[in-house]
């Protein structure tokens, strides 16, 4: 895995951090390449039952590296990045089967807001912003912004946000919904790690099973979605958290879950 994404993991919870601060966490080749295997892993990995994704430095990630991309284009080359690298980054943060928390500290543009948006949590540093970027360099949307932002804000706002690119400072993304929290920026680490760690030590299985609850809805009718309710709620029924759960509740003990 290449430097410029730090990977670890501990206590069930995964770190992916951008980590090439001197270029605001630009998104390079190696990079997004770095980026998108450290999500397919964490996702993939049992021992992973929480994933904390946040920047080092300044940024979170200002979006696609346009230096490398230029170059690029002046080879003759396409934008086989989307299908390459941005798509299957957005899927392995939205539907991996655990919680996502973003940790935005600082500016989040283009596919890096895209990213962020991606999540299942979102805390920002009170000097954190966001942009979409794409119009500005001529570009629609990518990184699953055309899907997730309207979830966000609704459909009015996204248009304006997508057409009219510009940075929303951490306190107007709090009142449209694009985060859950601000803190101040010396706190941010502490405060994503910690919402990160209370997920990481959750069950599991009935946090899957949210995530495809809400995603399965958000195109589907009510009957198909309690349907589809029925079919993820008997499989968390059946999970040992559950069971410990119920146990816990009747000793009035607060219950520990493992994550199975």
């Amino acid at each position: 895995m290449a430097d410029s994404v730090q990977y670890g993991v501990d206590g069930g919870l995964a770190t992916v951090a951008f980590n090439r601060p001197e270029a605001m966490n630009a998104l390079d080749t190696a990079t997004k390449d770095a980026l998108r295997d450290a999500l397919q892993e964490a996702g993939a990995d049992p021992a992973v039952r929480a994933v904390l994704l946040t920047g080092t430095g300044k940024a979170f990630c200002v979006g696609q590296d346009l230096k490398e991309h230029v170059a690029v284009l002046a080879a003759g080359g396409g934008m086989t990045t989307v299908a390459e690298h941005y798509n299957p980054i957005a899927t392995a943060i939205a539907t991996m089967p655990k919680p996502v928390v973003a940790g935005v500290n600082g500016v989040a543009a283009g596919a890096g807001a895209g990213f962020a948006f991606a999540a299942d949590y979102r805390v920002a540093a009170d000097t954190a912003s966001f942009t979409t970027a794409f119009a500005g360099v001529g570009l629609s949307a990518d990184s699953g912004m055309s899907w997730t932002l309207q979830r966000l804000v609704g459909y009015g706002r996204a248009a304006e946000l997508l057409l009219f690119p510009r940075p929303v400072r951490a306190a107007e993304a709090l009142e449209l919904g694009l985060v859950h929290r601000v803190v101040p920026a010396a706190e941010l680490a502490a405060e994503a790690l910690a919402v990160a760690r209370q997920l990481a030590e959750g069950p599991t299985v009935a946090y899957a099973g949210i995530k495809e609850a809400l995603a399965y809805g958000s195109g589907h009718g009510l009957v198909e979605s309690l349907t589809r309710e029925d079919v993820l709620q008997t499989r968390s029924g059946a999970s040992a958290d559950h069971r410990a759960a119920v146990d816990a509740f009747l000793r009035k003990e607060t219950p520990v879950f493992e994550g199975r």
